[in-house]
């Protein structure tokens, strides 16, 4: 129910707010502002993976280490495994980063976090934990594993796809990490934020060119001036967003829904607010649309007070 000029406004203030903390990192690291910070970035050799072996190793390892602390964020576990495993050849040239393939609902072939080793050497390390934690755990596999074990619900409750709420969760499953302590490096750090302000940049965009008559330069001067991203993925995105209107909107919206609503279990519920059975009431019913997400949350926040 929000309209565009709003979710524009909301864009400008999250990029804002992420510049904020990214020029924190930057600072703490000895430089002045942002442009020099991402200049140094594009000249340091320790971004990047020696290998595909090392830059698959990285993923795993921020698998491997979320792994043991699901239980102090969830009641519910999935049952179905999950393997980190490089992204098939055939597809790799053109392919995302890093992707995620669901399992199957009775165990027999586990989901898949993919990643690209296409000229290894040459990818940044820096989103490798924030893109773990989004693909994998807690993120897509966690979510859509537990939606195709639910009992007791339509079959297509259990497959169904709803972009706002799956990458939604997906995205504020990045900020968990930080939640719990990780994010120890700076630099993994300064890549979280970069994978949140793409997102934010899209609300500004998106709504720019479908609402406010923003020519396509204007686009990407926009994010020429508030993401380090490289020409060809401003290019790619650019044209993403002027051929599929909206959908690009639905991480960032997803995500501040499931923050907003957190914050109020929080506070009205106080001490007896338990993030385990927050995220297992978000979870325990397969992927909703967003307003009827927030009426279920409602509805048990409401019960958790009788």
């Amino acid at each position: 129910d929000r309209t565009p000029a709003r979710i524009h406004e909301i864009g400008l203030k999250e990029v804002a707010r992420i510049e904020g903390e990214m020029l924190a990192i930057a600072k703490r690291l000895g430089y002045a502002d942002l442009p020099s910070f991402r200049a140094a970035l594009a000249k340091n050799p320790s971004i990047h993976p020696k290998d595909a072996a090392e830059l698959v190793a990285r993923y795993k390892s921020y698998v491997d280490g979320m792994r043991p602390e699901l239980p102090k964020l969830f009641g519910r576990l999935p049952k179905a495994q999950l393997v980190v495993v490089p992204m098939e050849s055939f597809r790799d040239k053109d392919g995302a980063a890093a992707d995620y393939n669901s399992g199957t609902p009775d165990g027999s072939r586990p989901g898949r976090f993919n990643v690209n080793t296409y000229h290894a050497s040459e990818r940044s390390m820096l989103t490798c934990e924030s893109t773990a934690y989004h693909e994998a755990i807690p993120g897509h596999h966690l979510q859509i594993s537990i939606a195709q074990e639910l009992k007791n619900v339509p079959e297509f409750r259990k497959e169904m796809g709803v972009t706002a709420y799956q990458e939604g969760w997906a995205l504020y499953s990045e900020g968990l990490g930080k939640d719990i302590g990780f994010y120890k490096d700076p630099y993994s750090d300064y890549g979280r934020l970069t994978d949140e302000m793409l997102r934010a940049v899209r609300l500004v965009v998106d709504t720019g060119v479908h609402s406010m008559r923003w020519s396509r330069q204007q686009m990407v001067d926009y994010f020429h001036a508030h993401s380090g991203n490289d020409e060809v993925e401003i290019q790619a995105e650019t044209d993403r967003y002027i051929a599929w209107p909206g959908q690009a909107l639905a991480y960032k919206i997803g995500q501040l829904t499931i923050l907003r609503l957190r914050e109020k279990a929080k506070a009205e519920l106080g001490a007896k607010f338990d993030i385990r059975q927050f995220h297992d009431e978000v979870l325990d019913s397969g992927a909703l649309p967003l307003d009827v997400l927030e009426r279920r949350v409602n509805d048990w926040i409401k019960g958790q007070k009788r």
